[in-house]
């Protein structure tokens, strides 16, 4: 392959991870849905128990996708965690105490409470997702930061990648990923869990926050698709600024936009038919239409000659996945191991599937069934 096919292919690949990372971030939305849901001890711990199931795949799926950025991609790497290193920390600090909450919640020798770590929980699910949200608004908005010849990168704001929350539209991805978070993690309770009041608060805030949802989703892709973007010539890798352009990706590439169609249906479908019936396998129509519309989106942002991390400090520095890639031999390399990549989501398949063989009942949780409680 040439190192053009091998850029594209490991941008899709980058593109993928950060899809089924914004699916798993459900566990950081069922975090904060705890007291919402949970109106007993028993009832709040069958919820942390379902959440503490699988809370382990969002943490490896984030270590995957910042390991293939590096590996892939150094020049991003280098210059967005290096340089907006005040956001990917408060990031890091959240899935920090996700782990020690869930570790030490039920133990005995738990000083603080478990309400002191469920407060930690939800620190983790509100910051992890719109944080998260706020990054990816980046990769079409754009950062503050300089890159030299040399491919020295300099971060030009002294908020170190915080100034992103000032972007209305950086937050307006973050709501509506935390938003979406919840959904998810409200029809995986429906899917997981077996006791009728939780079901029954989980629909009624399943409307809840489908609403914010639609609202804050629907601005940022309206506002994308009316929006200039930073377009860059093939030949002499010059930047400028297109109008339409990312209407224009979608309109160029129509197997991404039936992708994101496809996916936003997906979505609305496990949205509505959890609502109009009791059914309780919308996570999968709702998870998988997660995947494809987030991998859509990464396309647009990297695809068609676009910037997918655009320097709105000097417009020359824009990131592209020509001009911030690794070698051939690199990504050569690395794509034969990408070939384990159908295995490893196998595998999680499987242990998803083994994991959740039984629902969560309240025996279980009181200790009549069998089962490790948080």
């Amino acid at each position: 392959m040439s190192h053009l096919t091998l850029q594209h292919y490991w941008w899709a690949i980058i593109s993928l991870l950060a899809a089924l990372l914004v699916f798993l971030m459900f566990v950081q939305g069922g975090q904060t849905l705890i007291y919402r849901l949970g109106k007993t001890g028993n009832e709040r711990t069958m919820i942390v128990n379902a959440l503490g199931r699988k809370w382990e795949f969002t943490f490896t799926t984030l270590v995957t996708f910042g390991g293939a950025l590096f590996a892939s991609f150094p020049l991003f790497y280098s210059t967005s965690f290096g340089g907006a290193y005040w956001a990917w920390m408060a990031l890091l600090f959240a899935f920090i105490i996700q782990a020690v909450s869930y570790e030490y919640r039920s133990r005995p020798s738990n000083f603080l409470g478990k309400r002191t770590f469920d407060a930690f929980l939800f620190v983790n699910g509100l910051l992890g997702t719109v944080l998260l949200g706020v990054v990816v608004g980046t990769f079409f908005n754009g950062a503050n930061f300089s890159v030299s010849n040399m491919n020295l990168s300099q971060w030009e704001n002294p908020a170190h990648g915080l100034e992103a929350v000032l972007t209305f539209s950086n937050v307006a991805m973050g709501l509506a990923i935390f938003f979406l978070a919840r959904i998810l993690a409200l029809l995986y309770f429906m899917n997981s869990i077996d006791h009728e009041p939780i079901f029954k608060n989980a629909k009624k805030q399943l409307l809840y926050n489908s609403i914010p949802f639609l609202v804050f989703f629907l601005y940022f892709v309206i506002r994308l698709l009316l929006i200039k973007g930073f377009a860059y010539d093939p030949q002499t890798l010059e930047v400028s600024m297109e109008p339409y352009k990312y209407l224009h990706n979608f309109l160029q590439m129509p197997l991404v936009l039936i992708i994101f169609l496809v996916g936003v249906v997906g979505v609305l479908w496990g949205i509505i038919s959890s609502l109009l019936k009791d059914k309780t396998n919308g996570i999968w129509y709702a998870g998988i239409g997660t995947v494809l519309t987030v991998f859509a989106l990464m396309l647009v942002a990297g695809y068609n000659n676009t910037c997918y991390y655009p320097s709105n400090f000097d417009l020359q520095s824009s990131l592209n996945i020509v001009n911030s890639s690794s070698s051939k031999f690199t990504l050569t390399v690395m794509s034969y191991v990408s070939l384990m990549v159908p295995f490893v989501l196998a595998y999680i398949w499987y242990a998803w599937r083994a994991i959740n063989r039984e629902k969560i009942t309240e025996s279980e949780i009181s200790g009549e069934g069998e089962g490790h409680v948080y």
